[in-house]
């Protein structure tokens, strides 16, 4: 375990990544209540909505009044997502909240990029490249590239290391091809198909290839392995990873209703804590947040912790 990070970078998605999803409307003042609670947890980073068609992702039909009334907390970053021009000129509107980041989006898988965005992985390269054009034209930085389904695909099957590796440079290319200097790789487990295996291979190819730019994990718990798969990860050297809290959300596109979302915050801080790696986060005040969180859904979270709690409890009653 020589690789192992002394700390690590929790991103907290639960509100944009959860409340996309559910099928019963959650008010505006519920999700900021939840947005303020997390910041009060001790994470520094936290994507509060999607700025995206309203059509496609009702949820986030209230992104404005969302950011517009949450009160900042000093010290944590807020985000935000965006697939095109309208979207970054709406998150723009609060670029005094908001810390606005550009990002280079590609799938390792054909079929999950034309059933997602409607677009062949060509014709998403080319959708990048107009991208990056459009965050330049508003002087916003383009430093991290995501690779989606990038451990498999429920329309596709198993994506070869070779392939997440082509993606990538695809978008390293994107990003030379308009000067900017790409510093985060995010690999996503979109659809769950990640084992710790296929973590040390995609990671270690990677890691290979690009040795000083950070890998970034955004893993799901579609199939309940995404706490192992963190703990590969972890002892690989990774020290950055997307969460939400109580395991909110889910991809709307994926095809696998029911499957949980990400990999549940509490969880990954527990993990790190018990590995002596520090989150900087208050494990029983994050739970809370997540019941919290399940009581706003109205059903039950995948989170064993939010129903079990920490072990400090317990080792208080025995000292």
């Amino acid at each position: 375990m020589s690789d192992l990070p002394k700390s690590v970078e929790i991103h907290e998605e639960g509100p944009r990544e959860g409340f996309q999803i559910e099928p019963g409307p959650i008010s505006t003042a519920d999700k900021i209540r939840l947005i303020e609670g997390l910041a009060e947890t001790g994470l520094k980073h936290i994507q509060v909505c999607s700025f995206v068609n309203p059509k496609l992702v009702p949820g986030w039909a209230d992104a404005e009044d969302v950011v517009a009334g949450f009160t900042p907390r000093p010290g944590v970053h807020y985000t935000a997502l965006w697939f095109n021009a309208r979207g970054l000129e709406r998150a723009l509107t609060f670029k005094d909240k908001l810390t606005i980041n550009g990002s280079i989006s590609l799938s390792a898988s054909d079929a999950f990029s034309r059933k997602n965005l409607n677009r062949s992985h060509d014709d998403n390269v080319a959708a990048m490249h107009k991208q990056t054009e459009v965050h330049q034209a508003h002087g916003v930085p383009v430093n991290r590239i995501s690779v989606m389904a990038a451990f498999g695909c429920n329309f596709q099957g198993d994506v070869a290391v070779e392939t997440v590796l082509k993606c990538a440079e695809d978008g390293f290319r994107i990003a030379a091809d308009h000067g900017e200097t790409i510093k985060v790789i995010s690999l996503a487990d979109t659809m769950g198909w990640a084992v710790p295996p296929r973590i040390e291979r995609v990671v270690g190819a990677v890691r290979e290839r690009w040795p000083d730019v950070t890998i970034a994990l955004h893993l799901h718990d579609t199939r309940g392995i995404a706490i192992a798969n963190a703990h590969t990860a972890l002892k690989m050297g990774v020290a950055r990873f997307d969460t939400t809290v109580g395991g909110l959300g889910g991809c709307p596109f994926a095809a696998h209703k029911g499957a949980a979302g990400n990999i549940c915050t509490e969880e990954l801080v527990m993990l790190c804590e018990e590995m002596g790696i520090a989150t900087g986060v208050d494990l029983d005040k994050l739970i809370e947040v997540g019941r919290m969180a399940e009581a706003m859904v109205g059903h039950t979270l995948p989170s064993e912790l939010v129903h079990a709690g920490s072990l400090n409890a317990f080792r208080a009653a025995i000292a």
